[in-house]
């Protein structure tokens, strides 16, 4: 049953744990933009998919053995093959399903619910702190998100529970995931995760024979998204995510879509209006709130 939720004037955030979720966030805002290169360069999405855990999978699991870490064991073991094999995957299913039914600006805006599932959840079920500050930055964050995304919202009733289906499983994954940074360490954990996601994918590739990107382009950037989107940004969220609540961590990671406008701006000349500027100027405001609550 969940527990009672309780709310409380303040709350501490540590830098250290803001700034591995920032640069976290970061490496994944590049994310999309890698992406349209390896699509221009012939690549499918079950390849990149499938490239891009499978190659992280095989950067982390060298770097394990070459620092002799301990590999996480018995339940805790379980709990991250699901949190890759399912819970990433799940995701994912959900999310590039939701666009066939919707809007990329509708699904974008229903996934980013996820800061604010998380803050709920976890003071029910976790018992984590739920401060007027903590309400506060979630608020200012999913406004800033929606200014950024904007554009078209249209989408049919199965698009809309695809989109909130992908918010509420990466909810749950972050929310797991916040146990078990505590029990196994950053490396170990993302490193399970990413080697049982790169599985289920690479399966799924086996079978419908995806297109492979062609060029030095295409596959540069097959490796920026394995080595800077997946490795990068998933190894410093979970070390952000061990010194943060999961409520904190989420609500630093609305820079995603800050990051992926600015980027898109610079190297694929999309335009900044002012509207996405005022978005972006909310959410690193809800940032500079959080880090103040130290």
């Amino acid at each position: 049953m969940p527990r009672s939720l309780t709310v409380q004037t303040g709350h501490a955030v540590p830098l250290a744990g803001i700034l591995c979720v920032a640069l976290s966030a970061a490496a994944f805002g590049a994310l999309p933009i890698f992406i349209k290169v390896a699509y221009a360069a012939g690549a499918e999405t079950v390849a990149v998919l499938a490239l891009r855990f499978s190659l992280a999978a095989l950067l982390m699991g060298s770097l394990m053995i070459a620092r002799r870490q301990r590999w996480p064991r018995g339940r805790n073991l379980l709990t991250l093959i699901a949190m890759g094999g399912l819970g990433y995957v799940g995701q994912s299913f959900c999310f590039f399903s939701a666009l066939n039914h919707a809007s990329a600006g509708l699904v974008s805006l229903l996934l980013y619910l996820y800061p604010a599932l998380v803050t709920v959840l976890g003071a029910l079920f976790l018992r984590q702190p739920l401060s007027r500050t903590k309400i506060a930055a979630v608020l200012a964050a999913l406004v800033g998100t929606a200014l950024i995304i904007g554009g078209d919202t249209s989408g049919d009733l199965q698009g809309i529970l695809l989109g909130i289906g992908a918010a509420l499983i990466y909810s749950v994954y972050i929310l797991v995931g916040s146990r078990m940074m505590q029990a196994e360490g950053a490396l170990p954990a993302a490193t399970v995760v990413m080697i049982s996601a790169g599985v289920v994918f690479a399966v799924m590739a086996a079978f419908r024979q995806p297109a492979l990107p062609a060029g030095a382009d295409g596959w540069g950037a097959i490796a920026a998204i394995a080595l800077v989107s997946t490795v990068v940004a998933m190894v410093f969220f979970f070390a952000g995510l061990a010194r943060l609540s999961a409520a904190d961590a989420a609500t630093i990671s609305t820079l995603e879509p800050l990051v992926t406008v600015l980027l898109a701006t610079i190297f694929l000349g999309e335009a900044l209006t002012p509207v996405k500027l005022a978005g972006g100027g909310i959410i690193l405001a809800a940032l500079v709130v959080l880090a103040r609550a130290r």
